[in-house]
């Protein structure tokens, strides 16, 4: 076995990377291949036509963009559109699927899960979400069984969402903390990060900030802005402002001011990047214990985990932000989830794969 492996990283197919479409998986694909880079392998991204480069080698691919699988039923069947990116993106692995030691799928779609045996090159699925649908879960499940070890997950939480939970493995997430300023002296006013679509629970926040008083800056891609001129409509008395999508660099700047991060997911949040970049910039995170975020946490010492749905604990835990020591979160961030330790794991779950298949 080469020290050093040959990997082709094919991107979520719902945008373009660098739109924030993506969700924390765009982050997460950045920061494995950078972190990949650094440690001497080869690495290649296929991307939708006009995405974000960051400086790394990336294969531009045009087509029709899917339908996030967020946004359907348990019974949604598979569709995939004319001239479809998804489609594009693994034709181009087919073709040059020599040139490379491992495939590394992004993508929570279940073409790449179906191909998966028709290929020569083996493929790593790190799967972004929890159970979402039924024709996902089965084919995931069956790429499991099939290839054993090559499904990887975030949290233990995640994995829990599927029959197969035994049979993902926990990677976690990591972030370049040199990236993220920390801030002691935060401004009077909370902070919420993700995209605006029903399924993050942004209306509870905005409540919350309403019931405290407490002004929220909203930031992320605007996904759903029916949903969010609903919500505007339902509380317009909630001191909040949409501040826009920003760039890591400009995220930080902005998010290190808060006092706290509210999370309030309706789903069950694989992880929950956002989570770490707060807490790297020394800003407690309140979430529902639910999910990735519950895992992350320290109850009491980085932020507040309260009963989901409670609109009554997100006020409560608000009232309590002085408690937590800032410099707290940063270590946490620096002891678990830098992006040399997720290197680590996700390095030897590759290795792993590769000499599995050797």
């Amino acid at each position: 076995m080469s020290n050093s492996l040959k990997l082709l990283f094919i991107s979520s197919p719902v945008g373009r990377l660098g739109s924030g479409v993506g969700g924390g998986v765009e982050l997460t694909l950045r920061n494995i291949a950078v972190e990949m880079l650094k440690r001497g392998h080869a690495v290649k991204i296929a991307a939708a036509k006009g995405s974000t480069a960051w400086g790394l080698p990336l294969v531009e691919i045009a087509g029709v963009p899917q339908t996030s699988l967020q946004t359907q039923q348990r019974d949604t069947q598979v569709t995939i559109p004319l001239s479809s990116v998804l489609a594009n993106f693994w034709d181009y692995a087919r073709q040059v699927q020599t040139d490379y030691d491992l495939i590394v799928n992004f993508a929570y779609d279940w073409l790449p899960f179906y191909l998966t045996p028709f290929l020569n090159c083996p493929v790593a699925h790190f799967v972004s979400m929890g159970s979402l649908t039924a024709a996902m879960d089965q084919i995931i499940e069956k790429v499991a069984i099939d290839f054993p070890g090559t499904i990887g997950v975030y949290t233990k939480a995640q994995a829990q969402t599927f029959a197969f939970a035994d049979k993902c493995r926990c990677l976690g997430s990591g972030i370049d903390l040199s990236l993220y300023e920390f801030c002691d002296s935060p401004a009077p006013w909370l902070g919420w990060v993700g995209r605006l679509s029903p399924e993050k629970g942004l209306e509870d926040a905005v409540a919350a900030s309403e019931l405290t008083g407490m002004p929220i800056k909203i930031m992320g891609f605007l996904q759903d802005e029916s949903y969010w001129h609903q919500i505007r409509r339902d509380y317009p008395d909630a001191p909040v402002t949409y501040e826009g999508f920003f760039s890591t660099k400009e995220l930080q700047q902005r998010l290190r001011q808060c006092r706290g991060l509210l999370m309030t997911p309706r789903w069950v949040e694989a992880f929950g990047n956002v989570v770490i970049e707060a807490l790297a910039c020394g800003v407690p995170v309140i979430s529902y214990r639910r999910g990735g975020p519950a895992e992350v946490i320290e109850d009491g010492k980085t932020g507040f985990l309260v009963e989901p749905d409670s609109v009554e604990g997100l006020v409560e835990a608000v009232g309590k932000l002085d408690q937590i020591n800032r410099y707290t979160c940063r270590q946490k961030a620096e002891a678990e989830y830098s992006t040399v330790a997720m290197g680590d794991r996700v390095e030897q779950w590759f290795r792993d794969i590769f000499k599995q298949h050797t």
